[in-house]
């Protein structure tokens, strides 16, 4: 291969308590939770629009914060976001049951869930942070890490300024990509079978505005017998940029297929806006101190940050393990969202927007709290997150769990 040699020589142009890479909704918790905690947090964002697949990705559904039985299970800064989502108005499924004081009943009738207009969700998440002093740097790429005697010490970044690097006393990885982690040399794992195509998108016509869904997210294995039938038979792994580039093209061509089959019946019949970033659900995640599975349903965790239900079916509670956001190596490295430690099956699980902002949390009030997690009181830490607001313990939400 035709390689060049670089001498560089990157300036140092800040120096932070906490650094969180990627703003999607894990970063925004962790950005939140940090800086509530006085910390004196940046966030970088490589797009110009936070929230990530929430937002910009126009996966536009605020996935359940319950149970399906009648019980919230996500607390704090989930429930938090959820309500920053509509705070102009709720798109669609809004959960009166369970924002106007519904009984039990009804609220097993409809789940703690609702959509959002993507770009009024961005703009708040943005007012929340500058509220809390966070500094936000767009157009942000992670290239590089320094490590030195098992702790990060810098991140190097390239913007429209050029290439930088930040320092920081603990660092978040927020990317949805475990990206940190990779250019640090630490382990991480992919996902094996690849991602479906996607292609969601806004359209206006007769019917007004509406969201289309085409192409689902991957279906786990015992899931598959009611998989609908993908876009196109093939599949990415969503980690190297020509195949991401292609991935993005397809879902573009499916959207042109779709808005002219349908301008035949109704010529008004528009795109109003599409995803602006490709619509991957699971590439890479960290190989953590344990890693969960769907078979932690209703099992108890000593060093649970917070508790989050099943988006696909009513029943299973999962309490999410400090232990499954930071692996053997980097002391003061931690991951939060689709990147935490998972089984394929249980990634499916964790990928949302309410473990996104569970996990969110607890990272960022960590980092806030220490530059060596594995050093760090998880009991000190449940107890900032208790007075939180956070459930840690089926017990706290009325349900028996298993040890």
């Amino acid at each position: 291969m035709d390689m060049l040699r670089e001498e560089l020589q990157t300036p140092v142009t800040g120096t932070y308590d906490v650094v969180v890479a990627g703003g999607g909704i894990a970063g925004i918790a962790a950005a939140l939770a940090a800086a509530r905690h006085g910390a004196k947090v940046l966030l970088l964002e490589k797009q110009y629009l936070l929230g990530g697949l929430a937002t910009a990705g126009l996966v536009t559904i605020y996935l359940p914060l319950c149970d399906g039985m009648g019980h919230q299970v996500s607390f704090g800064l989930a429930e938090e976001l959820l309500r920053a989502s509509i705070c102009m108005g709720a798109e669609a499924e809004y959960p009166k049951a369970w924002l106007e004081n519904g009984s039990v009943e009804e609220r097993m009738q409809q789940r703690f869930r609702v959509r959002y207009n993507a770009q009024l969700f961005a703009i708040t998440a943005e007012k929340m942070l500058q509220k809390e002093q966070v500094t936000v740097l767009y157009g942000a790429s992670v290239c590089w890490t320094q490590v030195e005697d098992g702790k990060m010490t810098a991140v190097m970044v390239e913007h429209k300024s050029g290439r930088e690097a930040i320092r920081a006393r603990a660092f978040v990885d927020a990317t949805g990509d475990a990206d940190l982690y990779r250019l640090s040399g630490e382990e991480t794992v992919l996902f094996a079978p690849g991602n479906i195509l996607a292609a969601w998108y806004y359209s206006h016509g007769q019917n007004g505005f509406d969201l289309n869904v085409l192409g689902l997210a991957e279906i786990p294995e015992e899931d598959r017998k009611e998989a609908s039938r993908p876009l196109i038979s093939r599949r990415f792994q969503g980690v190297d940029g020509w195949e991401v580039s292609e991935m993005v093209q397809f879902s573009h061509d499916q959207i042109l297929r779709q808005v002219m089959e349908r301008r035949k019946t109704d010529p008004s019949y528009v795109p109003a806006t599409v995803a602006t970033i490709p619509q991957l659900r699971m590439t890479r995640r960290i190989a953590g101190i344990s890693t969960m599975d769907t078979a932690d349903d209703h099992v108890e965790k000593p060093d649970s940050i917070g508790l989050i239900g099943n988006w696909k079916k009513a029943g299973p509670v999962y309490a999410v393990p400090f232990s499954a956001l930071h692996g053997h190596g980097i002391r003061n490295l931690i991951t939060a969202g689709r990147s935490i430690s998972a089984t394929d099956a249980m990634w499916d699980v964790t990928r949302v927007i309410p473990a996104c902002a569970v996990t969110g949390q607890a990272a960022g009030t960590a980092a806030a709290m220490t530059g060596d997690f594995s050093q760090l009181s998880v009991e000190t830490l449940q107890k900032v997150l208790l007075e939180d607001g956070v459930r840690l313990t089926l017990g706290e939400i009325g349900l028996t769990g298993k040890s």
